[in-house]
Formats: C-alpha cells, structure tokens, sequence
C-alpha cells in the first residue's frame, strides 16, 4: 500500500498504486480492479482541494501515460495522453508557433485533470479550458476503449468535458489551439470600490481581467492582459524584476508574512496593506501562458464559487461586509474572474456569463467559519462550486444548480453501473449510482 496526499496535504488516502503506460494497459488494469471489486482513481498531480481524485482502492498514476501523440500546425489541434501537464503541453505548442486561448494561473495540473474539475481562467469572452476540447478517448468500466467528439459518441463527448472523473478513465485529449500570441500585461492598484462600481467596463475593456482584493483594505491590485500578436516583439520583465515579483515577493516573502500573521493576527491588517503596496504597478509584454501562469508555493486550502456575473459587486461587498463584522485576520487576498457562459453540463458557467470569488486559507488555519460564512452567501446568489475547491454541497443542492444534472447523472449510472470510479466525494456530489 502506498500513502497519497494532494498538493494542500488536505487529502489523503492509503492505495496501491499502479503506472500504466498506453491505453492498453490502462484498460487492462480497469478491467483487473473491475473483477477484484475495487475502485479505481485516475490522479495527475493532486492540485484538486476536494476529494475529487482520492483514491480509496487503486490509483492509477499517469505519469507514464504523458505523451505527445500528434500536433498539426495547420489545423491547431493538438492530441495528447491525459498525464501531460499543462506546463509541457504549451512549451510544446509554442516550439510550434501554438497557444492555448485561455489558461488558469497554474500549469502544472495535468492536462485531463484540469479538464475534468472544469478548470478556468479569465476573460468576458472566454470559457474555461474545457472549452477547447474537440475530442477524447475513454476507458470505460467494462474496460471497452471509446473515441469521443462533437460527431463521434456525441452523447458521451458533451458531458465529458468536464466529467469529475465519474465517466471512465480519460486516456487522450485533442485540444484546439490557436497561432501563438502575446499579451500586454497591466497591472496596477485601484480602489475596491472604484473597481466594483465599474466592473462590467473593467470586465469587458480588456481581452483577460483579474483583481485581487487584500481584506482589512480599501485596495485591490488590478490585472488586464490585452491580446497582441506575437510578431510585434515581447518586452518581458528583466530577470531581477520577474526574481523579485513572482518568486520573491510573491512566494517567498508573501509566504513569510503569512506564518507572521498566523503567530501574530493583529499584524495582519498592516501587511495586508504593506503588501499591495508592495506588489505596485507593472506593465510588460510576453508570451501568452507566460502571462496567463505564475508559480505558487505558498501551500494553501481554497474554495472558489461561480455565480452569475451581474451578482459580482454584491457578493464582493459582502464578503467584505461578513470579514468586518467577525474580527478574523484574513491573510489572502480574494480573487475574482471571469468567464463566458458555455454549454457543458456540469460547467460552472453553464448557461450563464459567471464571475469567480475564490478565498484561501493557509494550511494548518481553522477555516471553517470563514469558508461557512461565505459560501452562505454564494447561496444565496445561486453560486456553483468549482469541483476541485472546497465546499459542502451535495447532490441535492448540486441538482437545483444545473439543469442538466440528472441527465449527467443517467449518463454516468449507464457507463459506470457499479460505481467502480466513484469515491466517497463523488457519492456525495452526484448521488450513489443507481442501477435499473
């Protein structure tokens, strides 16, 4: 047996592992879990804060299983085997002149995994990363291998783009690329209140928007990425500056003063301030994904919600509200985004034009009110949990939030009836599997 944790060390699980490399062997050893009654958990690396991928019998580890299989220029798709990071895949697509439309501020999910828990970044109008499959292929329980798209087994290929996990086993993903490009990075402090009485001329003023918001302050650091052709040359930061900004300031400092506000919370309100004042106005021009991605290493829990974009300031002023009113010390700053409504299943911006309020915790904090306070109000604004952040909803929630979630669920009885890639957080999002 072997132990597992997640990057946040929140989740963990004793299994046995196994590396399948092809998806022969991947559906081979489905099929042996399958006769030994167990279930199976395919993991990348860890990045989900829920138990989405824990794996409570077998895991199966797709490091051996993260390959290129074909990249065609011309046409911008790009196939690959599920255990690729995303880090990989766009230094692979930019040796090609590619780049991937949208991006999160990590790269180093794995490719199927990201796909999976409905993984985002930001911009008005831009969906999330799973908008950009064209196809995929599944191992399903009965260890049968399926090619999946828009014209091929479309009833499967439309809820799976973002499956949880609870479908099969996803060996290979072909994603659409687009010609590389450069984004012209901005970014500067503003007040909160000036930015959430002009969110929707922010939102849509430029290509990818972000803000952060340092609680016990009136100030927010403001991120705008503007689409540029990459031929026009890049005007990156210089070495000392990106040293300084993104690993120092961001990670090893912001990592200092987050154990100083643990061991002392009255700090927290001054370096709160200190900090973004800290971080200050840039502005560059670089590659796309290198915008887009920045490195963490400050370990952290998060929950993050989707709720309709008009309820965005609302629910800003009142998570604020909520951190005045109680005395905590709250640390992290809160991040919020973007994203254009879209037509899957069991996205979190399904049929809606959403907004993202995400909050963090250090690791080894009680977070329990925080977190309970404020996903109290994203219910109250209709708001959907990214499947791999924290939160306590259930199926019978889960349900009232998506339209199409009993069909998701049908689906998923018939392809997995005896709930072999299922696991006690899959049980409680989407139903035990009913079988008949």
């Amino acid at each position: 047996m072997d132990t597992w944790a997640n990057w946040a060390g929140n989740q963990t699980a004793d299994c046995s592992t196994v590396h399948p490399r092809g998806v022969d062997e991947i559906a081979a050893m489905v099929s042996l879990a399958a006769e030994d009654g167990q279930r199976v958990k395919a993991i990348g690396t860890g990045h989900s804060f829920t138990g989405i991928g824990r794996p409570e019998q077998v895991q199966l580890a797709l490091d051996r299983h993260a390959d290129l299989v074909r990249l065609d220029t011309v046409s911008g798709l790009v196939t690959v085997q599920a255990g690729m990071t995303l880090r990989r895949l766009n230094r692979l697509l930019a040796e090609a002149g590619l780049g991937l439309t949208n991006l999160g501020d990590i790269d180093e999910q794995t490719v199927a995994g990201a796909m999976a828990t409905g993984t985002h970044g930001t911009g008005a109008r831009f969906g999330g990363l799973a908008t950009q499959l064209r196809a995929m292929e599944l191992v399903l329980a009965d260890g049968r291998i399926v090619t999946c798209s828009a014209t091929e087994n479309p009833e499967i290929f439309g809820p799976a783009r973002v499956h949880l996990g609870a479908l099969g086993v996803v060996s290979s993903l072909t994603l659409q690329a687009e010609p590389a490009f450069a984004l012209r990075a901005e970014e500067s402090c503003m007040p909160l209140a000036e930015v959430l009485s002009r969110f929707d001329e922010l939102a849509d003023g430029t290509d990818h928007f972000e803000f952060y918001w340092f609680p016990h302050t009136g100030s927010t650091l403001l991120k705008r990425n503007t689409r540029m052709p990459l031929d026009d040359g890049l005007e990156p930061l210089p070495a000392w500056r990106s040293w300084w900004d993104d690993d120092f300031l961001s990670n090893t400092l912001f990592g200092g003063t987050v154990a100083l506000g643990r061991r002392l919370p009255p700090l927290v309100r001054t370096i709160n301030r200190i900090s973004v004042r800290a971080l200050g106005a840039r502005s560059y021009l670089d590659r796309s994904d290198r915008v887009f991605t920045s490195p963490r290493r400050v370990r952290f829990v998060e929950m993050e919600y989707a709720v309709p974009r008009a309820a965005a300031a609302e629910v800003v002023t009142a998570v604020r509200q909520v951190i005045e009113a109680s005395g905590w010390r709250i640390g992290f700053p809160i991040e919020v985004r973007v994203a254009a409504a879209d037509d899957i299943p069991l996205s979190t911006a399904g049929g809606r034009d959403s907004a993202y309020v995400a909050v963090h915790s250090p690791i080894g904090v009680d977070h329990t009110a925080y977190f309970g306070a404020v996903a109290q109000i994203m219910a109250e604004h209709d708001g959907r949990p990214h499947w791999g952040k924290m939160h306590d909803l259930d199926a019978d929630r889960l349900r009232k939030l998506y339209p199409a979630f009993d069909d998701f669920v049908s689906l998923r009885d018939r392809l997995d009836p005896g709930g072999l890639f299922s696991n006690i957080y899959l049980d409680r999002v989407l139903g035990p599997v009913r079988v008949g």
